[in-house]
């Protein structure tokens, strides 16, 4: 299955853009007639046949439309402090979307060593992997927002801050309960700081150990993301 994707689909007929029609028939060499598929992000998923074949406006024919295509039952949300290394990020961004993931907020915290980041070049990579995956909703990147904004909000979901610390012990696996919503926080190459920490077990969150062994900023995230996903299987 070849998947396209597009904000806004809103007749029959539809019409790639330059780039994706040049896709479509350079790259994957389809032709009139052939079945590809088109995703708005908000879980529509489009069987179309490929009208005409045009390097430039390639057209599709919509045949039908599923409705909440691989809609879940549960939500992820992770709060991650960016890395140092954006591609690190970018390589999150990329298999948490592959794997399932419903919002990321990159989080600016007291060690944090990137406070910056430039959301339309994460959102190209968001949109890619959520097209190689061929998933029908597209995951939220939210603005970058302070630590204590964030713990500050108001969350209909379980709450979880990930720190490395022999005081927390209590894993993830073992408090998540299936089929329920989560936010998790992931701190930055430097951690959370114990004020950090002890902010947002005042405001709800539960603090978890991801194992005994020391990973990365965007390991740890990633783990979070695929160990919610598993309980729920």
């Amino acid at each position: 299955m070849h998947l396209f994707y597009s904000l806004d689909i809103s007749s029959d007929i539809y019409v790639l853009s330059a780039e994706e029609s040049r896709h479509c028939i350079k790259v994957l060499r389809l032709k009139s007639g052939d079945v590809v598929h088109l995703s708005d992000g908000k879980g529509n998923l489009y069987k179309t046949k490929i009208k005409d074949v045009d390097v430039k406006k390639c057209s599709l024919e919509i045949l039908e439309v599923t409705n909440e295509y691989g809609k879940k039952d549960y939500k992820i949300h992770i709060a991650v402090a960016p890395t140092k290394n954006i591609n690190r990020f970018e390589w999150f961004l990329e298999k948490a979307t592959e794997i399932g993931i419903d919002q990321i907020t990159p989080l600016i915290c007291e060690h944090s060593e990137r406070r910056i980041i430039k959301p339309e070049r994460l959102n190209r990579v968001i949109i890619a992997a959520m097209k190689q995956s061929l998933k029908a909703y597209l995951p939220m990147l939210n603005p970058p927002q302070s630590f204590a904004n964030f713990i500050d909000q108001k969350f209909d979901s379980e709450r979880y801050i990930a720190y490395s610390s022999k005081n927390y012990r209590n894993n993830l696996k073992d408090l998540y309960k299936k089929q329920k919503d989560a936010v998790i926080m992931i701190g930055p190459e430097g951690d959370f700081s114990n004020q950090e920490v002890g902010m947002a077990i005042q405001s709800g969150f539960k603090p978890i150990s991801l194992g005994p062994a020391r990973l990365r900023t965007e390991t740890a995230a990633l783990v979070t993301c695929h160990t919610i996903n598993l309980i729920n299987l």
